[in-house]
Parts: C-alpha cells; sequence; structure tokens
C-alpha cells in the first residue's frame, strides 16, 4: 500500500452501494447480468476489500424489489402475492447472495484469503411513523404517466414522478430506529470479516412490549441504516457509491453544479432549498448531515466505479468534520 493510500483509507468503513449502481438502467436484470455487474463492482470495490480492516457494506435492493413485486402482480392470478417486507428479504437475500460471490472471486483471484460473509438483517422501525401517511420510497421500473395510471386502477398502487426521469411505484419509507441483529454483525466484522448487511435497508419490522417483532409493508432506506450501523459499530467514516460521480445542485437544468467539497452547513442549505429529489439524492444526502451531525469524521458520495479514488480523494462530494 502506498504512503498516499495509508494516510487517507482507514481502519474501518461503511460503503452503502446504490440500488441503481449494481442494477443500472437498460438491462432486463438477468442472473447472467447480475452477476456481471456485481463482478465488476467488486474489482472496483477490490483496494476496500484487501486494506480495510473493519468493511460494512450495504446495498440498495429499489430495483430488485421493485421487479418481485412486478412479478408477484404479473402472476397474482396464479400465484399467492407476498408481504412487501418478504419481498424485501428476497431480494436483500439474493442481492447480497450475487455480491458475496463476486467478492469472494475477486478476492481469490487476487491471491488474498478474507472471508466474506451475508447477514440477514431486520431493522425496527416506529409503526406511528409518519412514513406510512405518506408514500415516496420509489421501486422498480420507470414508467409514463399514463402506464402509471394504469397501473394505479389495475394493482393500486402509489405512484409518483421520480426526478423528471418517469413515473414509479412508491411505498413508506421510515426511519430506521434499532438493528436487531447487530451483536452478530458486530462480532463478524470485529474479527476482520467482510460483512455484506442491510440490504434494501433491512427488513422493516416493528416489536411489541414482549420484544416479539413482525414484519410490515415499508422499505428503509438503505443510506439511513447504513448511518445506523455505523453509529452501532463506532465507524466514523462513509462512502455512498452510486451511479453518478457528485451530488449536484440544479440537477437536470443548464445551472447543474457539481459539488466537490462541501461544508455541512452548505449542504444543509442546498437541502432546504430542494435541490435533492426525495427520491434519489435526498435520503442519500439527509444521510449524510446525519451521519457527520452525530460524530462521523468524513462522508463521501461517488461513483461505485471510483470507490477507490473517491477514498483518496481524487473524486466524489466529500463532507467532513
Amino acid at each position: 500500500m502506498s504512503n498516499t493510500a495509508q494516510r487517507f483509507l482507514p481502519d474501518k468503513l461503511i460503503v452503502a452501494l446504490g440500488g441503481n449502481a449494481i442494477h443500472p438502467a437498460g438491462i432486463k436484470g438477468t442472473g447472467e447480468e447480475q452477476f456481471e455487474i456485481a463482478a465488476e463492482a467488486s474489482h472496483s470495490l477490490l483496494p476496500l476489500l484487501k486494506d480495510i480492516p473493519q468493511l460494512v457494506i450495504t446495498h440498495g435492493n429499489g430495483p430488485g424489489v421493485g421487479k418481485v413485486l412486478m412479478r408477484q402482480a404479473i402472476a397474482s392470478k396464479r400465484v399467492a402475492s407476498m408481504p412487501l417486507d418478504i419481498c424485501v428479504a428476497n431480494s436483500q437475500g439474493g442481492i447480497s447472495y450475487v455480491l458475496m460471490q463476486t467478492m469472494q472471486n475477486s478476492l481469490q483471484a487476487a491471491g488474498v484469503d478474507r472471508a466474506v460473509t451475508s447477514i440477514i438483517c431486520e431493522v425496527e422501525v416506529d409503526p406511528d411513523d409518519p412514513a406510512f401517511e405518506n408514500p415516496d420510497k420509489p421501486l422498480g421500473y420507470f414508467f409514463s404517466e399514463a402506464e402509471a395510471e394504469d397501473l394505479r386502477a389495475e394493482f393500486n398502487w402509489n405512484m409518483k414522478e421520480d426526478a423528471n426521469r418517469g413515473w414509479r411505484m412508491v411505498v413508506p419509507s421510515p426511519h430506521p430506529l434499532n438493528i436487531v441483529n447487530i451483536d452478530v454483525i458486530k462480532n463478524l466484522a470485529r474479527s476482520g470479516v467482510i460483512v455484506i448487511t442491510g440490504g434494501g435497508g433491512g427488513i422493516p419490522v416493528i416489536a411489541d412490549s414482549g420484544g416479539n417483532v413482525s414484519g410490515v409493508e415499508a422499505v428503509v432506506d438503505k443510506d439511513r441504516t447504513a448511518i445506523l450501523l455505523a453509529r452501532e459499530l463506532d465507524i466514523d467514516q462513509l462512502l455512498i457509491l452510486t451511479s453518478v460521480s457528485h451530488v449536484a445542485i440544479h440537477f437536470g437544468t443548464d445551472k447543474e453544479q457539481n459539488l466537490s467539497h462541501v461544508s455541512l452547513e452548505e449542504l444543509k442549505t442546498y437541502l432546504a432549498q430542494n435541490h435533492f429529489s426525495a427520491g434519489s439524492m435526498g435520503p442519500k444526502v439527509e444521510a449524510v448531515i446525519q451521519f457527520i451531525e452525530d460524530g462521523g469524521k468524513r462522508a463521501i458520495i461517488a461513483h461505485l466505479d471510483k470507490a477507490y479514488e473517491a477514498l483518496l480523494g481524487q473524486t466524489g462530494t466529500h463532507v467532513e468534520r
């Protein structure tokens, strides 16, 4: 490892992989495609997989769980549909399996003897969270307005426009309160195992007075779960990887401007000015703000292909305490 890398690479890191970064638009989503894309992601992450002693990785599942719901809708007259928490569990397990295998293969090819594992993760939420009354988390495909109206009528889906890119199904996205199986994650990470967990924000559950948990119809934002994981694991550096190189203000207009190094107060001002879509960059920016305010040292939002360069300070949007 070079002196520069030693200076910038932390001993402990949370990496949050965006759903669209590992399942980009324009693919069919076949198993072969998913393994190919995950292999590319694992190659980009290889310097981190090799050199960061405590590494915890979360991932989005917006495209994946959206397709699970679409399959259910299409087959609803023949196959019993599952509630959203089970759909999240299905997509969490499938995506984390693909990532785990490709990361294992990347480490093996590099001659690095390090274990990778995946933990199916439940995340407790508040049953009275206002998000249940205001669904805004987009899932799955983009549709035209006319198509969205047809889907609303046929399947009773909530549909909203997403950052001028089209219409998507939206579901409640309550804030995570507690990682149910945090002790297992903590013990594995401290032992040097690369842990993939919290996929799709974790499976949302509520707890009764006796401590029994049950699933709810929602999808937790994975970046918010990443913040909670960082707090519980005492990790003060966060890397959010997505399909764009920087956070931008005036996105999609002729005034679009990428942000490189931005202060916490500047970022909060831009958020208050509604520069970031609630269904895409907004939760990432909110997560970064919360992370830094909770005591985080450094947070970066960058393109998945440039994960290592982003940690070295060469690209991405950086917010530091």
